[in-house]
């Protein structure tokens, strides 16, 4: 029952066979504008779709990781040194798209690591060298640790960072319960063999914050609106490692 201004909270009109058909179809469009906005589902690592079908149209959900070698491995392991790389995503994210059926939507990428991030900008070569140094200047590695690639001034005493006081961490139980839950609950090893594996990173993570995980980009005619200059970059801050992107399309497509 809808309720009209007709004073007191008087009947409007009842929902029934009667109403007409664009009433019907402003209350199909009503009702899915709620579905869309509520929906909440697991991830699945298939680029199948779920679909569903409202009035003329289908309405599809497809997710897929996309995975990423952020550098060459060292004696045959992905040994993180905290290399600056810059990696393009847009043909899977293309294929990602194609594959679902969405003809007008949205796609949204997520960077699924704490020292990674996503942007959209231009991919050509010495460009990306002036976004690794530009981006080393923002936040400069730990003096006390020089990474390949940067050196700071003569004499610098700064930054230093907190984080990369390895024999100090764990400093809370928090900290100690994150790490069981993330690490020894999941047989990966103990707490001493999780520290020494654990990278001298601070600055990598505070590059992640500056740049943001994620990245929405409008769909339509099952092509990703995007300029002819631009591309949808992963950005490693603490490479070589395997990386990955959950990216998911969210739309509609024509029967």
């Amino acid at each position: 029952m809808l309720w009209g201004g007709g004073g007191g909270g008087t009947p409007a009109f009842y929902l029934n066979r009667s109403l007409k058909p664009l009433c019907r179809r402003r209350m199909q469009l009503a009702m899915l504008a709620s579905v869309v906005a509520a929906v909440h589902m697991p991830v699945a690592r298939t680029a199948a779709p779920i679909a569903s079908t409202v009035g003329q149209n289908m309405m599809r959900f497809c997710y897929k990781e996309i995975e990423v070698i952020t550098g060459e491995p060292t004696d045959g392991a992905l040994v993180p040194a905290q290399a600056v790389t810059l990696h393009d995503i847009t043909p899977a994210v293309n294929e990602l798209v194609r594959d679902s059926g969405v003809t007008e939507g949205t796609v949204h990428c997520v960077s699924r690591h704490t020292t990674t991030a996503l942007t959209i900008n231009e991919m050509e070569s010495r460009l990306q060298d002036d976004i690794r140094t530009w981006l080393l200047g923002l936040a400069p590695p730990d003096v006390r640790f020089p990474i390949p690639g940067w050196r700071h001034p003569e004499g610098a005493t700064t930054p230093t960072y907190d984080h990369n006081d390895l024999h100090l961490r764990p400093a809370s139980e928090e900290d100690r319960e994150r790490i069981n839950k993330n690490w020894m609950s999941q047989g990966k090893g103990t707490l001493e063999e999780f520290m020494a594996q654990e990278p001298i990173n601070a600055h990598s993570h505070l590059l992640s914050i500056l740049l943001g995980p994620c990245l929405s980009i409008p769909v339509t005619n099952g092509k990703l609106c995007i300029g002819q200059w631009q591309s949808l970059i992963l950005i490693d801050c603490d490479g070589p490692r395997k990386r990955t992107v959950g990216a998911q399309v969210v739309g509609i497509s024509a029967k």
